[in-house]
């Protein structure tokens, strides 16, 4: 599930190139949340009555850094290569992942991954483009709180019914920013049926795979199948973007890969907790 959700991301976001172009990144990010929204209330209910006050703060906070993760980042994809743009993202989670492990010399782990990305900008050649990259950093420490928050949010509740209450959340986030580009803009009529597809392919079946991928793993488990992303985004970037890397780029991409996989230690959860939710609408039964 975790593999599958991370192909279907960066499947989603080379397939969002095309749509940036005609209504920006803030705009594609929020239509793809707007669609998401609509296609999974119309597969899963929202669940409302299991609902907390306690559940609120939670929700939210993995409604906006979705949202905003998506933006960020489709924001620094318009302006550096897709498997690029990934690696720097990955530093987010890579980060988050050293600090949760037992072992404080894990953040090395990040630095090592610096490195790589250093070899993958080129800073040298004096061509960096220093808004990609911050974009992309924005994402990534998006990522690593949205990792944190979606095994709770999917430790609560049943499924995707986690994924109704906060993708809406996410719509709402981005719309200030999204909106306007949307109602400026001069687009064609394929950009709304290609955005709806978009958005089945993530955020509702990218994410809702990711939510139950980590009610049955630790952040360092998932954390291991995610240092393999920033690989994932090099292929479709050549395949669908014609973004050839540079020898010098691979080798940083190998690097962050490295430090990724040996970030992580120990990632099995013993036991997957059967959702709150789910045991109280038994109850109700």
């Amino acid at each position: 599930m975790a593999v599958a959700a991370m192909l279907a991301v960066q499947l989603s976001n080379a397939l969002s190139v095309g749509v940036v172009e005609q209504v920006g990144a803030a705009g594609t990010a929020w239509l793809r949340m707007c669609f998401g929204t609509m296609l999974l209330w119309m597969i899963a209910r929202p669940a409302f009555r299991s609902l907390r006050r306690k559940d609120v703060p939670a929700l939210i906070v993995l409604g906006v850094v979705t949202g905003f993760m998506t933006a960020f980042f489709l924001g620094a994809v318009e302006r550096i290569p897709l498997g690029t743009a990934v690696a720097i993202e990955f530093l987010g989670p890579l980060t988050v992942a050293g600090l949760m492990s037992k072992h404080r010399k894990a953040l090395v782990w990040p630095l090592l991954a610096l490195v790589g990305i250093v070899l993958l900008t080129e800073p040298w050649h004096g061509d960096i483009d220093l808004a990609g990259v911050g974009l992309a950093l924005a994402a990534g420490a998006c990522w690593g709180l949205y990792n944190v928050f979606t095994q709770h949010v999917g430790d609560r509740f049943s499924g995707i019914s986690g994924l109704s209450l906060t993708i809406p959340v996410a719509a709402l986030a981005t719309m200030p920013a999204g909106l306007p580009q949307v109602i400026g803009a001069d687009f064609t009529w394929w950009v709304l049926p290609a955005a709806a597809g978009i958005a089945l392919i993530s955020p509702v079946i990218a994410f809702g795979l990711e939510m139950l991928a980590l009610r049955h793993m630790t952040h360092t488990a998932f954390g291991t199948l995610l240092s393999v992303e920033p690989a994932f985004g090099i292929l479709l970037g050549l395949l669908m973007l014609g973004q050839t890397p540079a020898l010098m780029q691979l080798l940083g991409v190998a690097i962050v890969i490295l430090a990724g996989a040996a970030a992580q230690r120990d990632g099995t959860r013993p036991v997957a907790p059967v959702p709150e939710s789910a045991l109280e609408l038994q109850k109700g039964s």
